[in-house]
């Protein structure tokens, strides 16, 4: 959904996250308060004030999902928003109609043991899983599919497979 510049000050900042593994693959989470086939999404959330977009992205990545072992690919062309729809809304929403977001897409670096669903009190996710990209989007609730085909379509070139080399094999020949 394109929304005037003007009308986004009544929209929540907020930040997203695609992380990408060396397969290609996205990392995807089933949202732990929801119901439903359609209630997996990407990590995301607030900007605290005095937060760059960017902190704000590593800093909900390990809350939601544990991961600090990921290194920036790129980001999205200014905010992408959207509407809360009836029933959506933020109990905390201080007046916000909707979400602007910066999405992010960062490469994961570390070693899946590093994730970790219970690394914030506040728990997201109960489930969590690597997809093709396009998979995200037959999985997000409706009112963010718009948000989420634009997103798969900024990062679809950083879901290819990586050749980098593993160091338990960097050595031999």
């Amino acid at each position: 959904m394109k929304t005037p510049n003007a009308d986004l000050a009544r929209f929540r900042p907020n930040v997203g996250v695609v992380l990408i593994s060396d397969e290609g693959k996205a990392w995807l989470g089933r949202r732990a308060d929801r119901a439903g086939s359609t209630n997996w999404q990407f990590p995301q959330g607030g900007v605290d004030a005095g937060e760059s977009l960017y902190e704000a992205a590593r800093r909900e990545l390990r809350e939601e999902t544990g991961v600090v072992s990921a290194s920036f690919l790129g980001k999205t062309d200014g905010w992408i928003a959207y509407h809360f729809p009836r029933g959506h809304e933020r109990k905390d929403s201080e007046g916000w109609v909707g979400q602007k977001q910066a999405w992010f897409a960062l490469r994961f670096e570390g070693d899946e043991s590093e994730i970790d669903l219970n690394a914030h009190h506040q728990v997201e996710f109960d489930a969590w899983e690597w997809v093709d990209l396009d998979e995200a989007l037959k999985r997000v609730v409706d009112f963010k599919r718009d948000v989420y085909r634009r997103v798969v379509e900024a990062f679809r070139p950083f879901a290819a497979p990586t050749n980098r080399i593993s160091p338990a094999t960097e050595n031999t020949v």
